[in-house]
C-alpha cells in the first residue's frame, strides 16, 4: 500500500505554463467570455426542478440543440423504458486513431426551490450577477457590466448555477474550446447528461440497460460537486450512497385548542421530536442499533490520502458561525462514516402563522448517507426497527380508526428508493490518467480524495455498466447547492472549462 501511495504522490505535475493546450483553451475562453456568460445566464433561466417535467424536457432540448450546433455527432435523447420520464441527453465525438473512450457526465435537473427564502432581489430562475458573495456583502451588477470585463470573483446566482448546470456547461464549452482552437481530442468523447439525479436517479438503470451498447466506454468522468474548501481542485475516487425516509407521527383527528386540551392530548410534534432525538446522542453518534456495523474500513492508502488533505475545520467553523462541531475528528474522517440527518420538520405554524393549537400530525424527512458496506434497504430497516423499539406502531399508510384505538403511538414510514456508495481504487490506471490530465491544467497538484461527502448514483454505473467512474468537481465550496441563494463563482466555471478540455486532450496520451 505504501508503494501505491508513493506512486500517487509521484504522478507528474504540469503547470499551466507547460501546457500549450490549456493556454489555447484559455485564450479562446477569454476572447469569448462575454458570450459565454450570457449563454450561461440564458441556460440557467430555464426551470429545471425535479418535479417540473415540462421544464426538464425544455432543459434537455436546449442541451441537445447546443450540441447539434457544435457539430456533435449522434445527438439524441435517451428515454427510459418507463414513459414520461426526463430523458438523458447523449452525443458523441469520434477521434480517428483514439484508443480510449471517455463519457463525460453531469446532471441538468435541480433541487426544489422556495423562492421566498432567497435573498431580496433574487429569484431561482432569474439569474443575477454580483461582484462577489452576497454572504460577504457583495453588490448586484447589471448584466451590461460584462461587456467590458469579467472578474473571476464575480458570481451568478440561480438554481442549478453550481449543481449541476455548471457541469453541463463546462463540459460542452470545453469541447467547443478545443474545436474552435483546432485541437483534436486524444479520445473518443461521449456526452451523457442526466435529468433525474436530484430525484434519486430512479430510472437511470433503465436507461443504462436500454442503451448499454451505446454507452460502452473505458471510464466516465463525473463533473459534479465542490472543490476543496481551500479552493484547490480535487479528483475524487468515490461517493456516498443515499436514501430517505419520511416519518409522520399522529395526534388528534382535528386540531385542538392548546389551553383546553394541553397536558391531556399527546402532542405529535413533541412525540416526533423525542423520537428523532433518540436517534443520535450528544456526541453525534447515531444510536440506531447496527448503524455502523457493516461499514468497510478505509484502506491504508485511503487513510494516508486523507492525512494529506489540508485542514479546513477552523476555517469552516468561523465561516459558518459554529463554535463546536457535532463530532470530534476531521471533516473528511467523519464523511467516511454513514450519517443520519433531518432534512425537514413540519407540524403546525410558526412566526406569523403560529397558533395555540395541538396539531393533528408532525412530519419529518430523514436523509441517510451511506458508505462502502452499507446497503440502502438494510439501512432503512435499521431505522424502522429503532422506531418500533421506541414504542411506535409502524405503518406504511395513514392509520385507520381501529389502528388509532389499538396503539398508543403511531408512526407512518414512507420509504424512498436509494443507492449504495461506490468506490474506485485510488491506484486505478484510468483514474491515474484523469489525475495526470487534471494536473496539466493546474498550477499546483490536485488533491486526491477517496470519497466525496455528497452522493451520486455511481453505484448504478458500476453495477449496470461495469465501469469505475472518477469525479472532477468544479464548483466553489460556498455555492449553497440544494439551498436558497445557490451560486457559481465565475472563476470556478472558467477553471472547469480548462480542466475538462485538458482531460479530453491529454487522457489518451501515453
Amino acid at each position: 500500500m505504501k508503494k501505491t501511495l508513493l506512486l500517487l504522490a509521484a504522478w507528474p505535475v504540469m503547470t499551466t505554463a507547460q501546457s500549450p493546450i490549456v493556454r489555447s483553451v484559455r485564450s479562446w475562453r477569454q476572447a469569448n467570455q462575454v458570450r459565454l456568460i450570457e449563454s450561461y445566464r440564458d441556460f440557467l433561466a430555464i426551470p429545471n426542478i425535479a418535479a417540473d417535467k415540462a421544464g426538464l424536457r425544455a432543459t434537455a432540448d436546449a442541451i441537445l440543440r447546443y450540441m447539434q450546433a457544435e457539430g456533435v455527432a449522434d445527438t439524441r435523447l435517451l428515454e427510459a423504458a418507463t414513459p414520461g420520464q426526463p430523458p438523458a441527453v447523449y452525443g458523441e465525438v469520434k477521434t480517428p486513431g483514439a484508443r480510449h473512450t471517455v463519457v463525460f457526465y453531469a446532471h441538468y435537473d435541480g433541487q426544489p426551490v422556495d423562492s421566498t427564502k432567497w435573498a431580496a432581489g433574487l429569484h431561482p430562475f432569474r439569474p443575477r450577477l454580483t461582484d462577489g458573495s452576497l454572504a460577504k456583502g457583495a453588490n448586484y451588477l447589471d448584466w451590461q457590466r460584462i461587456r467590458s470585463a469579467v472578474s473571476p470573483d464575480w458570481r451568478i446566482y440561480a438554481r442549478g448555477a453550481s449543481d449541476d448546470k455548471a457541469g453541463v456547461f463546462a463540459i460542452l464549452q470545453a469541447y467547443a474550446a478545443l474545436k474552435a482552437s483546432g485541437i483534436q481530442p486524444s479520445i473518443n468523447i461521449k456526452f451523457f447528461f442526466e435529468g433525474e439525479e436530484e430525484a434519486g436517479s430512479p430510472h437511470l438503470a433503465e436507461i443504462f440497460d436500454r442503451y448499454k451498447d451505446l454507452l460502452r466506454a473505458d471510464t466516465w468522468v463525473i463533473c459534479d460537486g465542490p472543490v476543496h474548501q481551500t479552493g484547490r481542485k480535487q479528483v475524487i475516487f468515490g461517493v456516498r450512497g443515499d436514501t430517505h425516509l419520511e416519518l409522520t407521527v399522529y395526534g388528534p383527528k382535528r386540531p385542538l385548542h392548546s389551553g383546553h386540551y394541553g397536558n391531556w392530548i399527546p402532542n405529535p410534534a413533541m412525540e416526533l421530536a423525542r423520537l428523532l432525538a433518540s436517534m443520535k446522542d450528544e456526541k453525534g453518534q447515531v444510536t440506531v442499533k447496527g448503524f455502523y456495523d457493516d461499514v468497510i474500513p478505509l484502506s491504508k492508502s485511503e487513510r494516508e490520502a486523507l492525512a494529506q488533505m489540508p485542514p479546513v475545520e477552523a476555517q469552516l467553523q468561523r465561516e459558518l458561525g459554529i463554535r463546536k462541531p457535532e463530532r470530534t475528528g476531521s471533516l473528511n474522517d467523519n464523511l467516511s462514516l454513514p450519517s443520519l440527518n433531518i432534512n425537514g420538520f413540519a407540524a403546525a405554524g410558526v412566526g406569523e402563522k403560529s397558533a395555540n393549537v395541538i396539531p393533528t400530525q408532525a412530519v419529518a424527512s430523514i436523509d441517510l448517507r451511506l458508505v462502502a458496506g452499507n446497503d440502502w434497504q438494510r439501512q432503512q430497516q435499521k431505522v424502522i426497527e429503532h422506531i418500533r423499539m421506541q414504542g411506535f406502531y409502524v405503518t406504511e399508510q395513514a392509520p385507520t380508526d381501529a389502528e388509532r384505538m389499538a396503539h398508543d403511538r403511531i408512526c407512518r414510514v414512507v420509504r424512498s428508493d436509494g443507492y449504495n456508495a461506490q468506490k474506485t481504487p485510488m491506484d486505478d490506471p484510468l483514474g491515474r490518467r484523469v489525475v495526470r490530465a487534471v494536473q496539466a491544467a493546474l498550477p499546483e497538484p490536485a488533491l486526491l480524495l477517496p470519497t466525496l461527502g455528497g452522493s451520486l448514483p455511481l453505484f448504478i454505473f458500476e453495477q449496470r455498466l461495469g465501469i469505475r467512474p472518477i469525479t472532477v468537481p468544479i464548483a466553489n465550496h460556498d455555492n449553497n447547492q440544494h439551498a436558497e441563494n445557490e451560486n457559481i463563482r465565475i472563476g470556478n466555471l472558467w477553471d472547469g472549462i480548462d480542466i475538462l478540455a485538458s482531460i479530453m486532450q491529454a487522457f489518451g496520451i501515453d
